[in-house]
């Protein structure tokens, strides 16, 4: 089946990988059974490759919810999407939801529409969440932000009702446990900060750190005894390149926009990590 050129990411998410995808695409696997990404985030690599089979995961609640929505309610969501507006008072209204008992109670739909909502006019189109796992980037003050993107959201709710997708919100190991010799993972996770100023992992409650820096090494050696291929992006930093010595490690540049000290933003570089 030829592949549906308007897939693409529905949201911006940190860490995306558009920038990087020549290069991961150059060592992605020619041929294999079943594609895993536990750090799916915005979905960049997915929608590049479109396998036909494949495991997508995420810890952040919210955002994989809006992936099921989107493939089993994706009219619903935009009908829904078309009612909101891009003012700063109803921006906050929308974004205090989550600080109210009452959140839960909203359908999965209303949870989708807000989250892309908020995603297409918060600054930056940075999703970002506080230790209380509350949505908290400020207003963006776009002019005209395309809050619906009905052909993206279309094609990419056809790819995943097509194709055998199954959708998680894991820890990463419980993920990738029924992975197979023949099957491929790719690892996307909050990258290793190089320094205090640029340690993001506001997108889920709860960050990520050197420990689970460590666990996912260690799920790495077990996919790697077990025969199965990984990639894994990540920072140049001593630390990661200590990690997995052991494996193929190259090194590649990428822009990044996120960092608190603007001097600091620009071209960095990272690491793409295999087995093979």
């Amino acid at each position: 089946m030829a592949k549906q050129k308007v897939i693409a990411p529905f949201v911006k998410w940190v860490g995306g990988k558009r920038q990087l995808m020549k290069e991961i695409c150059r060592l992605v696997p020619k041929e294999y059974a079943c594609y895993y990404e536990p750090f799916t985030g915005g979905g960049a690599v997915l929608f590049q490759l479109e396998p036909p089979k494949a495991v997508i995961n995420d810890r952040n609640r919210n955002l994989m919810n809006t992936y099921m929505v989107i493939r089993d309610h994706v009219e619903e969501l935009i009908s829904d999407l078309k009612t909101h507006r891009n003012e700063s008072d109803y921006f906050y209204q929308i974004r205090a939801l989550d600080r109210s008992e009452s959140y839960e109670q909203l359908s999965e739909i209303k949870k989708a529409s807000r989250l892309l909502y908020l995603n297409k006019t918060c600054y930056n189109g940075l999703y970002r969440v506080n230790s209380s796992g509350e949505f908290n980037a400020p207003y963006g003050k776009y002019k005209k932000p395309k809050i619906v993107n009905e052909d993206t959201l279309r094609a990419v709710s056809r790819y995943l009702q097509e194709n055998d997708v199954k959708i998680k919100n894991e820890d990463f190991k419980e993920v990738v446990r029924t992975a197979q010799a023949g099957d491929f993972v790719y690892f996307d996770p909050p990258y290793h900060p190089i320094s205090k100023s640029s340690n993001f992992t506001g997108y889920v409650q709860g960050g990520f750190d050197q420990f689970d820096q460590i666990r996912l090494k260690e799920c790495c050696d077990d996919l790697n005894a077990r025969g199965v291929k990984f990639l894994l992006s990540n920072s140049f930093a001593s630390f990661i390149t200590e990690l997995y010595k052991d494996y193929t490690i190259e090194s590649v540049k990428a822009i990044r926009a996120v960092n608190s000290n603007a001097k600091k933003r620009g071209e960095v570089n990272e690491v793409l990590i295999r087995n093979y």
